[in-house]
């Protein structure tokens, strides 16, 4: 088991590697860079930037290096932890990035909790009680969940609690907490505040998730071994659980991968629309500006989520199958 775990580990250090590489090459395969961005935008505002002024920012910021020079750079500071400046803000990256990156993953694993405490039992109940009328009505909410995008259902819910309540629907904190100091106080409120937009970026991956469990359920359902337990008399909630249900967590398990980084990419029109502090919409301006140091390091870590959830998924499903296990003493 050690073993298998150090290899995960080693392998996902070496994907890490390839995302940085390819996040910092796709990042800077648009036309122009950062400079010209700056240029443009003074321009509409009636500005001007003459080509010797243009030089010395592209000097400054290490632009008019070669690409795989700017690399090597960026990621021996992110060696050492320094993920380098923001051309835009003019500050170090992690500074700009601050609280944002821990509201991003707080919204990130309450959404997955609310997806999985929503989509498991469901999932289990509609596979039992195939055909039934409760199946069909879960199938069709599935169905609109999956059909409805987040952004659209913010809005719904946002527009109905104005209008129904009068409440202001959106942000992570009341007006009096958004530039306090983090305390016990701030928490709360943001605990208070933080199962609205988590349901709403859980809603699309809890109808997917459904429509996987039912499907692997229903196959475990069928083989042999469930109709063995069943004639020795086992109680049905046993044959269900013990057996079937662990055989078709193993799909489910393995979503985690891709639902740490689907919540945080998902987002960002929806962190858009309820003006949630994460790290979607910074991610939008920086690929706008081509502030290529903070964008680069906000996909990079968009890429460790992935790494991290896929090394989650690969211990919950060893925990959970012992096939798994024994192919690793095998």
């Amino acid at each position: 088991m050690v073993t298998y775990i150090l290899q995960r580990l080693g392998l996902a250090l070496v994907t890490i590697w390839a995302i940085s590489v390819v996040s910092f090459v796709i990042i800077q395969l648009p036309p122009g860079d950062f400079v010209d961005t700056y240029i443009t935008n003074l321009a509409s505002s009636g500005s001007a930037v003459g080509a010797a002024e243009a030089q010395a920012l592209r000097e400054q910021y290490g632009l008019d290096k070669p690409i795989w020079v700017q690399y090597a750079k960026w990621i021996s500071q992110i060696s050492r932890g320094d993920f380098g400046m923001s051309m835009e803000w003019g500050r170090p990256v992690l500074e700009v990035i601050g609280d944002r990156l821990w509201m991003t993953i707080v919204i990130s694993l309450a959404a997955i909790l609310i997806t999985w405490g929503i989509a498991l039992p469901i999932g289990i109940y509609s596979a039992v009680r195939q055909y039934s009328i409760a199946d069909y009505i879960f199938t069709f909410v599935g169905f609109v969940g999956l059909a409805v995008p987040n952004f659209l259902l913010a809005l719904i819910i946002m527009y109905f609690g104005f209008k129904l309540f009068d409440l202001n629907i959106g942000g992570l904190f009341s007006a009096e907490y958004q530039l306090a100091a983090w305390s016990w106080g701030k928490a709360w409120d943001m605990a208070k505040h933080l199962p609205l937009p988590a349901t709403i970026l859980a809603l699309a991956g809890t109808a997917q998730l459904i429509r996987i469990m039912r499907a692997n359920l229903l196959d475990e359902l069928r083989r042999p071994y469930v109709t063995t337990a069943r004639a020795r008399g086992l109680a049905e909630w046993r044959v269900i659980m013990k057996y079937p249900v662990r055989a078709a967590l193993n799909p489910f398990a393995s979503t985690i991968g891709y639902l740490l980084p689907f919540v945080v990419s998902g987002s960002i029109v929806v962190s858009l629309v309820l003006s949630l502090p994460t790290v979607g919409p910074l991610l939008l301006r920086s690929l706008i500006a081509q502030d290529m140091f903070l964008a680069g390091s906000i996909v990079l870590l968009l890429g460790i989520l992935t790494v991290i959830g896929t090394f989650i998924s690969d211990l919950i499903l060893m925990w959970i199958d012992p096939r798994i296990r024994a192919g690793m003493h095998g």
